[in-house]
């Protein structure tokens, strides 16, 4: 008799490594969705299709950046106090017509137009005033408290680049240059289903052997976060020729399909036929945990994901893998999510050879350094353990058991989701 199996991941085969399925993804993968012109007010969320080049200076002026008073800096003592009558008042949206000669201080307010002649800025805390004379301290610089025109954008530089997932200071940098508009890709429609004749809708009876099917609708707050725009097809059976006719029903007006269940290797799991019998299928069995059934492929050319049933290994290939894809079809340009440095409160297990993300928050040592806190159950079908965690501890595949105060790459759950 052979040795039994205690780790459902030590099974044969050949398995892909995570990086090596990114850069696949990467470079078969290009952009499907339709491009259109939408006003500032709907563009939240929305992923950039042209580059926006900015078509002015942003500040298209010389203002002042305090409260104050305008003078010329060659009017002021090097050593000792400077005095000087106070002349106009300067608010913003009024600029001041003509000249204002040296040896008079105008009076200015934030953002408003610097006069022509003086060139330095006095905070208005600075100044003392005595009738209608202002006196100011020396040790001023030149061109204190000025902002330069065009300091934050010059005319014709390129401010936002296409694949960008526009966000409220993106939106107010377009509104900044004096567009009211922008080209930006459509949502995505995306069909998704779950298969297992175990899963029952929440709210219905559940027979022995049955749980609430949670996937789904983790899922479709998924992409819908991402912004795609999604049909729920349900809870489909674990039967070939059903799977079949709904995979070819949802291609017929989607841009793709994700599923989660029925992609392992088991005799119940019909996913893989019911795809390969309307388009083709790229089968990855990847060294990774938790999550090693991932499939991707093309349903009547509409792109196909398939997910696993556990529901931590479901959100987590979600993230790392179905994410990128997507965002990808939709016209978002790579970008890796940001990873932080940080001890590791308690020991980890690990096999080298596969990639594993760990599920931790992030709590406090004793000198008030952040530390990451393993979640203690790792489980592919604990969802309670995403629920109480902050994001995933990433492990390489090179990683060995990991000590306690170990820094490891954690990337926030903020970093995970569009």
């Amino acid at each position: 008799m052979g040795r039994l199996a205690n780790d459902c991941f030590a099974t044969g085969g050949e398995t892909l490594r995570a990086d090596e399925a990114l850069r696949i993804l990467s470079a078969r993968i290009h952009p499907i969705a339709a491009i259109e012109a939408l006003p500032l007010r709907r563009l939240r969320g929305r992923v950039l299709a042209a580059d926006i080049v900015s078509p002015r200076n942003v500040p298209p002026h010389d203002n002042a950046a305090v409260d104050g008073y305008a003078v010329h800096f060659d009017d002021l003592s090097p050593d000792g106090e400077t005095r000087l009558k106070i002349g106009p008042r300067i608010a913003a949206g009024h600029p001041h017509s003509g000249e204002i000669p040296r040896g008079i201080a105008a009076r200015i307010f934030t953002g408003a137009a610097m006069p022509q002649g003086p060139d330095t800025v006095f905070m208005q805390e600075d100044v003392r005033i005595a009738g209608d004379v202002a006196i100011f301290p020396p040790g001023q610089k030149r061109f204190a408290n000025r902002r330069q025109a065009g300091e934050d954008v010059h005319a014709g530089k390129t401010i936002l680049r296409a694949g960008r997932r526009l966000r409220a200071a993106d939106i107010g940098l377009i509104a900044s240059v004096g567009l009211t508009q922008a080209q930006v890709f459509a949502p995505l429609k995306i069909a998704v289903f779950s298969t297992g004749d175990e899963l029952r809708e929440p709210g219905t009876a559940t027979p022995p052997g049955a749980v609430y099917d949670s996937n789904r609708f983790a899922l479709m707050a998924l992409l819908e976060q991402a912004g795609a725009i999604v049909s729920d097809l349900g809870i489909l059976p674990d039967k070939a020729e059903i799977l079949r006719d709904a995979l070819a029903n949802a291609a017929a007006d989607h841009d793709a399909i994700v599923t989660s269940g029925g992609m392992s290797t088991g005799e119940e799991d019909h996913v893989r036929a019911a795809v390969t019998a309307n388009g083709a299928l790229d089968f990855w069995r990847l060294a990774i945990r938790p999550g090693r059934p991932v499939a991707l492929g093309n349903v009547k050319g509409k792109a196909f994901v398939g997910l696993p049933g556990n529901p931590v290994a479901m959100i987590v290939t979600y993230l790392r893998f179905a994410l990128p894809v997507l965002a990808r079809l939709g016209g978002a340009a790579d970008a890796a999510p940001l990873r932080f440095k940080l001890a590791c409160e308690t020991a980890i297990k690990k096999k080298p050879g596969r990639r594993e993300w760990v599920r931790a928050s992030v709590t406090y040592a004793a000198d008030g350094s952040p530390i990451l806190r393993p979640f203690p159950l790792d489980g592919a079908g604990i969802l309670t353990s995403l629920v109480e965690s902050d994001g995933l501890i990433e492990l390489a595949e090179n990683t060995a058991d990991v000590a306690p105060g170990t820094r490891v790459e954690f990337l926030p759950f903020s970093e995970l989701l569009a």
